[in-house]
């Protein structure tokens, strides 16, 4: 499986695939030319196209064939004709590039594949799947840091209106405005996530109440001023939890906030609510 690795993982797997190389060759020679071990030369290339990236995949492939015409030469292997070593050699390199092409295509692909899985594809923003697995990480890294955190939820207020009166192909524009606006006010660090339907969350790691504050009111008013340059009737209903302290699930931070947010939505609507929890 496709996995995110650091630097020193990708180094370290770049250093063994290329040590495997030699390794093999010396195995190819002491076995003699009649035994073919072409196929184990694969290994190698796999583990340096597959989770080390293209480059390195190209580099191994090519030590690879090197290796691999060493060792027949050296075994006592003899062919007519000098020129077939050459040919030999390009013939095995073409087909190791081959599985490398091929290999770091898949790869990425998969990761394409994996990003979609956690992303709702109408809106870009992430889903509820990729937004738990987030917040889990943020959980256990607040819990060492003791760093505070914040998490939002937002309702749209009469977007089924948009629906009855444009249809929902407005509906959806409105959903994607939200989105886009929403995300380009945000850092890197932190995440949108469109939850179902109208509802959206935020999770905004070391964030207090005060730095909240300052966030959402300048996303609420933004958002409203989108809203009404479209004639779109869409007001927005925000519950704000701030955790000085992680609570027990991700699951149990999205109810704070949602009971939050209908606590407004059963209100006024159109307003944003904060609370803290302390643990």
């Amino acid at each position: 499986m496709a996995t995110a690795l650091n630097k020193r993982s990708r180094l370290l797997l770049a250093w063994v695939s290329v040590g495997a190389v030699p390794l093999l060759g010396l195995v190819d020679y002491v076995t003699g030319y009649d035994l073919s071990l072409s196929l184990f030369y694969l290994g190698p290339i796999f583990v340096a196209s597959w989770y080390v990236g293209r480059r390195t995949g190209v580099a191994v492939a090519v030590l690879s064939a090197l290796v691999w015409i060493a060792a027949d030469v050296a075994s006592g292997h003899v062919v007519s004709s000098p020129i077939l070593y050459v040919w030999n050699t390009l013939i095995r390199f073409g087909f190791f590039l081959t599985v490398t092409t091929l290999l770091t295509r898949l790869r990425a692909a998969y990761l394409v594949e994996q990003d979609m899985a956690r992303t709702d594809r109408m809106t870009g923003a992430a889903n509820l799947r990729r937004f738990t697995e987030y917040a889990e990480v943020e959980f256990e890294r607040a819990r060492r840091c003791g760093r505070a955190f914040t998490v939002a939820y937002m309702d749209l207020d009469n977007f089924k209106a948009v629906n009855d009166k444009f249809g929902h192909l407005e509906g959806d524009e409105v959903l994607k405005t939200v989105t886009r606006t929403v995300m380009a006010r945000l850092r890197g660090i932190d995440i949108v996530a469109r939850i179902g339907g109208d509802e959206f969350a935020l999770f905004l790691p070391d964030t207090d109440q005060a730095g909240a504050k300052a966030l959402l009111h300048e996303v609420r008013e933004v958002l409203l001023e989108q809203m009404q340059s479209h004639e779109w009737p869409v007001t927005f209903s925000i519950g704000v939890v701030t955790f000085n302290a992680p609570p027990g699930s991700v699951a149990d931070m999205l109810a704070a906030a949602d009971k939050l947010m209908y606590e407004v939505k059963a209100g006024s609507k159109d307003a944003v609510s904060y609370d803290v929890y302390d643990g």
